[in-house]
């Protein structure tokens, strides 16, 4: 088996409210491996949510452990944690989140601009134009957000999410906001992606789209109940 990426030791998340104190995640434990596509499903307020936000690190954990190649960012402070993120983590959210005021070519060159080793502009230039052929839309990269279809704008977040060429891409509900032709287009592009070899991990109420992974995690109350390899690798 490939090496793990991520391990989870008994995560657990509390939210503390004057009135009542919420368990949103309860010793959740799993991997993630070097070129894997994870699922995580479920129903709503199962902590899928909160689960996605914490292997993000934009939130750490009340108790357990959380490994990424072999840093224990479970303490980390919130510099470390930017750091972290910025040079190991990409993101696809489920409402884009691109810029309107910028071109297609600056969103996706927008990460590169924060890392903390700087690339020349000939070497922003290339990696750029590299992810935003691989999600076929380099004919648009003079375009704004608004002008393109909620698709492109989904596929472009992807470029967006791959030019710092991350160790793991986190993708939420990708398809939550696109109509049936869209979603297959943009989970075509992810099963591309990680047949080259990129590790996804992705965060769907839509159990089809979950079985297009190669393993799925179902949470339920905040617990996993299930972790299986999909119909896509048995069959």
């Amino acid at each position: 088996m490939s090496k793990a990426i991520i391990t989870l030791n008994n995560i657990c998340k509390v939210f503390d409210t004057e009135l009542v104190e919420t368990h949103a995640l309860k010793n959740v434990s799993f991997e993630i491996h070097e070129g894997e596509f994870l699922s995580i499903c479920g129903p709503s307020g199962c902590g899928k949510s909160t689960l996605l936000s914490i292997l993000g690190l934009l939130d750490l954990p009340t108790t357990g452990q959380y490994f990424i190649h072999d840093v224990d960012a479970s303490n980390l402070s919130l510099s470390e944690a930017a750091y972290l993120r910025n040079e190991k983590i990409g993101f696809v959210f489920q409402s884009f989140n691109l810029i309107d005021e910028l071109s297609v070519y600056d969103n996706v060159a927008l990460p590169m601009r924060y890392r903390k080793h700087k690339l020349s502009d000939a070497e922003v230039d290339k990696k750029v134009m590299e992810c935003i052929a691989k999600v076929e839309l380099t004919d648009r990269i003079e375009h704004k957000p608004n002008q393109l279809s909620g698709g492109q704008q989904q596929r472009i977040s992807i470029a967006r999410a791959l030019v710092n060429e991350p160790s793991l891409l986190l993708v939420d509900e990708p398809t939550g906001n696109l109509d049936s032709r869209n979603a297959q287009m943009v989970m075509d592009t992810l099963n591309q992606l990680n047949k080259e070899g990129t590790t996804i991990c992705m965060v769907t109420h839509d159990q089809h789209f979950a079985d297009m992974a190669t393993r799925f995690v179902h949470l339920f109350d905040g617990q996993i109940t299930e972790q299986v390899a999909s119909q896509k690798v048995a069959g």
